[in-house]
């Protein structure tokens, strides 16, 4: 009897200390260190053939700062991406047309495609928003998104409206390159 007694408290000190002792763990540790999950940064927030999509995080005690500074690293990342984007475009598109001043035409191709870039920046949505408070500092995270089709339309519909550009415009082939790039863009994931 008393050795029952005996492991009965053994087993029930060992569950005791072991309950008490464990948390649930929330990411993976591996011999690199920790591996953390990361708010609006999963693979739904990066660029894909249909949208470019930027995200940006901002730590600071001041809510609203805090807010604006997440969203505009996110803008930012967006921006560049889509500058990067709609250049290879625009230098795949002037090389491969044959005009009678293919330096011209590349350079109001380009300042027009910039322009459009500029004002569909003006027209993003912000697709994750997630913030944290700890110890009166916050965590703002932010995913925001533009539509590809949306921009490639507006740069299309601003061509056709400038005499010159028009003329030797070809739409199948811009957007042929344009998706190209975009599928490019999608394997570029980390």
């Amino acid at each position: 009897m008393k050795r029952f007694v005996f492991f009965a408290a053994l087993f029930a000190g060992i569950l005791i200390i072991t309950s008490c002792g464990s948390k649930r763990q929330t990411a993976a540790t591996s011999p690199m260190g920790t591996e953390l999950d990361i708010p609006c940064s999963d693979n739904e927030f990066f660029s894909d053939m249909t949208h470019f999509r930027g995200t940006g995080m901002a730590e600071g005690t001041n809510l609203a700062s805090t807010r604006r500074r997440a969203n505009l690293d996110a803008n930012a990342a967006l921006a560049a991406s889509v500058n990067r984007t709609i250049r290879s475009v625009t230098d795949r598109y002037t090389q491969d047309i044959t005009v009678g001043d293919a330096n011209e035409y590349a350079e109001r191709f380009e300042d027009l495609t910039r322009s459009v870039v500029n004002q569909s920046l003006n027209n993003v949505s912000t697709v994750c928003s997630r913030v944290f408070e700890r110890d009166g500092r916050y965590s703002v995270y932010v995913a925001v998104e533009v539509d590809k089709d949306e921009m490639m339309n507006n740069i299309s519909s601003r061509i056709s409206r400038d005499d010159r550009l028009r003329l030797d415009y070809d739409r199948m082939k811009f957007e042929r390159i344009f998706n190209e790039e975009m599928e490019r863009l999608s394997n570029e994931r980390p």
